[in-house]
């Protein structure tokens, strides 16, 4: 598919070149990411050709967007609130106070539905106490300003967490690969240093999985860390088909599961 179509807004010419099943077929997207909206197009528009996402747009972005999976994985993630946002608003001091008194104070994190500014950690993602709003408000406007048209929802502040950290100050986190609700693979972070191992214990696997299958998104990934005081906690949950590998990852066991459960999906479709 042609994704910059896709940006474009031209969801049948990014899919042209599918070629259309009369009988129906079943298909993972493996790509770069695609908004809530843009996602339900691009399903829509296969679906019309005879191609069944394994993915459908609602499991999309309940995986893909912090305020469709924060709910279910509340007790495993810092405390979060958010609100629905429009690229190109500058938020007032008004709108972030409401937003971040139910986190009590403290440092934060600041975000959108999706993404971070961590590469502007003290510009447009850190907030040291978010009872000083002048300070939480000019973060958060920066971050705003800095997605511009990218912006992924709304705006989302998160209670900071201390978490166990590489030489240069990084959280160590790993990212695991769930497919039907069970973990086919565990990679460190894409933005991890080349050669980084990360071992996650089998108890926080565990829990972890079950909201996961609660979640019931058929492919997810969720990035986990260690907290300063020995508990795992989940950074961040994604769908699947838009989380990066880390730069010389072999990639054959996630294709190899997704090829096999693409088969069964495929099945489905066949019988209706």
């Amino acid at each position: 598919m042609d994704h910059d179509a896709i940006l474009a807004g031209d969801v049948r010419a990014a899919v042209r070149r599918v070629p259309p099943s009369d009988g129906g077929r079943a298909a993972w997207y493996r790509g770069w990411m695609i908004a809530g909206d843009a996602y339900t197009r691009f399903a829509t528009e296969l679906a019309a050709r005879g191609i069944w996402l394994g993915t459908t747009a609602a499991a999309y972005r309940s995986a893909h967007e912090l305020p469709g999976w924060y709910t279910v994985f509340a007790d495993l993630t810092p405390a979060s609130v958010w609100m629905p946002w429009v690229a190109g608003r500058t938020p007032t001091g008004a709108d972030v106070g409401t937003l971040v008194a139910a986190l009590g104070g403290g440092p934060g994190v600041v975000k959108d539905y999706v993404k971070s500014r961590k590469h502007e950690w003290d510009e447009a993602c850190f907030v040291p106490d978010l009872s000083d709003v002048g300070a939480a408000t000019g973060v958060v406007a920066r971050m705003v300003e800095l997605q511009g048209d990218d912006l992924a929802g709304g705006i989302v502040v998160r209670a900071f967490e201390q978490f166990v950290a590489d030489d240069d100050g990084r959280a160590l986190e790993a990212r695991v690969w769930w497919l039907a609700g069970a973990p086919v693979l565990v990679t460190p972070h894409p933005d991890a240093p080349a050669g980084t191992t990360v071992e996650v214990s089998a108890e926080a696997l565990d829990a972890v999985g079950a909201c996961v299958r609660t979640l019931g998104a058929p492919f997810v990934t969720t990035d986990l860390a260690l907290r300063s005081d020995g508990v795992w906690r989940v950074i961040e949950v994604g769908d699947g088909q838009v989380s990066d590998l880390p730069a010389g990852q072999e990639p054959g066991v996630l294709v190899g599961a997704l090829a096999a459960a693409g088969r069964s999906l495929g099945l489905a479709v066949d019988q209706g």
